[in-house]
C-alpha cells in the first residue's frame, strides 16, 4: 500500500447510505470501526435517559451536519476536493465541471485544427 492510498484508506465521518434512519449511527460506527449495534444501543439509551427530545434533537442536528457518504471511493486529493465542493454547492461543482469540459473542448479543437491544416499535410508528405 502506497503512502497516498494509505491516506485515503482512513475512515472519515459521513452519514451512511445504508443506515436505518438517516444513517448517523452506521456512519459513526464505520468511522470508528465499532459494531453498529453498540452505537445504536448507546443512541437508544441516550433517548431514554435524556427524556427523548434532547437526544432526538441531537440526532437530527448530526444528520443535518454530516455529509452523506460518497457513492464512489475517494482515491486522491482531487476527488476529495471535488466531493466536498459538490456536497457544499452543486451549482459550483457543475460550473467547475463545465469549465474543465470547455478547456478540454478547446484543446481538442486546436488539435483538430493543427491536424487538418494544409501545412500539416505538406509536412507529412515531405517526411515520407
Amino acid at each position: 500500500m502506497t503512502d497516498e492510498s494509505a491516506a485515503y484508506s482512513t475512515k472519515r465521518l459521513y452519514r451512511s447510505r445504508r443506515g436505518w434512519i438517516l444513517g448517523v449511527c452506521r456512519g459513526i460506527a464505520e468511522a470508528r470501526d465499532i459494531p453498529v449495534f453498540w452505537v445504536r444501543a448507546i443512541a437508544v439509551i441516550l433517548v431514554f435517559v435524556t427524556s427523548v427530545w434532547p437526544a432526538l434533537l441531537l440526532y437530527l442536528v448530526a444528520a443535518l451536519l454530516l455529509k452523506p457518504e460518497p457513492v464512489l471511493r475517494l482515491n486522491s486529493d482531487e476527488d476529495l476536493e471535488f466531493y466536498n465542493s459538490y456536497s457544499a454547492s452543486r451549482k459550483m461543482a457543475l460550473m467547475r465541471l463545465k469549465r474543465t469540459f470547455d478547456n478540454l473542448d478547446r484543446r481538442i479543437q486546436r488539435m483538430e485544427t493543427t491536424i487538418t491544416a494544409r501545412e500539416y499535410d505538406w509536412d507529412r508528405r515531405f517526411r515520407e
